[in-house]
């Protein structure tokens, strides 16, 4: 169910959404702001908006059958979510802190594209990316290690972190757990390793503002014929 907390903007253009458009009109496009773990959208409701985050970060994910959770994505400022090729939402989208977002009818977007080639790139564009952001999650959970699925979770963070030189996790350990296949012990376990060998230091007692130390050797984690250094 969609709360309004924020008053909306009738005259905004594409670009702010992120939409290329040759003409770049106004749009009508709301924003919404949702509490710490509210539910944005819910899976197999109807997909008649298209999201992005403003502030704060997005969590999607499925219930299995046995009641674990799988999260398929973490959607953070700026980010695109809620594109769908059919007509209900594929997982649940909830807010991972107090997060605000921008919305427009999917529509509206659909009807742009059929007269304006920027739009329909962007589209295309868009569906591209998060195809491939699917691709890769399917890779990391088939075919790496537990260390290799944490040391490519904190990669991929830094490299979309807004602040220079520094990554603030919104999300719980759990959470990434429920996103890499792990136990919140496997987890845990990797990202002190990852302290301990000096790759990462913590900047806060929760660990959730992290500052990679040493690119290379997080990369090399990343890799299947990765070696540690040998402890006393």
């Amino acid at each position: 169910m969609l709360v309004r907390t924020t008053a909306a903007h009738p005259a905004t253009s594409l670009s702010d959404f992120g939409v290329t458009s040759s003409t770049d009109q106004a749009i009508n496009l709301n924003e919404f702001t949702y509490k710490k773990g509210a539910e944005i959208f819910g899976e197999r409701e109807p997909a008649k908006y298209i999201y992005q985050v403003k502030c704060g970060a997005v969590r999607t994910h499925k219930l299995l059958s046995d009641g674990r959770r799988q999260i398929g994505a973490f959607h953070l400022i700026g980010d695109i979510f809620g594109l769908e090729n059919a007509a209900l939402h594929r997982f649940t989208a909830e807010a991972v802190v107090e997060t605000t977002v921008r919305l427009i009818l999917r529509t509206t977007l659909e009807n742009l594209a059929e007269s304006d080639p920027g739009v329909a790139r962007s589209l295309r564009t868009m569906t591209t990316s998060n195809l491939q952001q699917v691709e890769n999650h399917l890779l990391l959970l088939g075919r790496k290690t537990a260390m290799e699925r944490v040391a490519a979770f904190l990669r991929d963070m830094n490299a979309r972190s807004t602040a220079a030189g520094v990554m603030s996790l919104p999300m719980s350990r759990r959470d990434i757990a429920d996103y890499l296949g792990l136990t919140i012990e496997t987890v845990s376990r990797a990202m002190s390793q990852l302290h301990e060998d000096g790759v990462i230091g913590f900047l806060s007692n929760t660990q959730r503002e992290i500052v990679v130390l040493d690119h290379d050797r997080l990369t090399a984690f990343d890799t299947p014929n990765y070696l540690p250094p040998n402890r006393p």
